[in-house]
């Protein structure tokens, strides 16, 4: 998933940190935190600029599309479950997909645009 340069290791690590935090986050119920929130938000920018290749545009947004509906629709069936707060993981984990899903498909519009 990451380019073979300087800039894709700082991607990777940003994924990795970021889904991290995340799980974290998540399960101290700090998803709602603004601050933490636009932290996520930043670390999916920089995942969805420097993490993601052309061609591996197609399957992150098929895979980024699904998991974001999967997550909309699945946290009123999951709230049930009170051993971890799934919703709470899931709400955090969307703060860095949601936007790295939008920057790759901006990104895969101009690529389709140019050519």
């Amino acid at each position: 998933m990451a380019k073979s340069n300087k800039m894709g290791v700082i991607g990777q690590w940003a994924f990795l940190i970021g889904v991290i935090v995340a799980l974290i986050v998540g399960l101290l119920g700090l998803a709602a935190n603004e601050t933490i929130a636009i932290i996520l938000m930043i670390i999916g920018i920089i995942v969805g600029l420097l993490n993601v290749s052309d061609k591996e545009a197609m399957p992150f947004l098929l895979s980024g599309a699904v998991l974001i509906i999967a997550s909309g629709l699945g946290k009123g069936a999951i709230t049930s479950v009170s051993i971890i707060d799934l919703p709470g993981i899931l709400t955090a984990l969307m703060a860095i997909f949601v936007p790295a899903t939008i920057i790759v498909a901006v990104k895969n519009v101009f690529n389709i645009a140019k050519n």
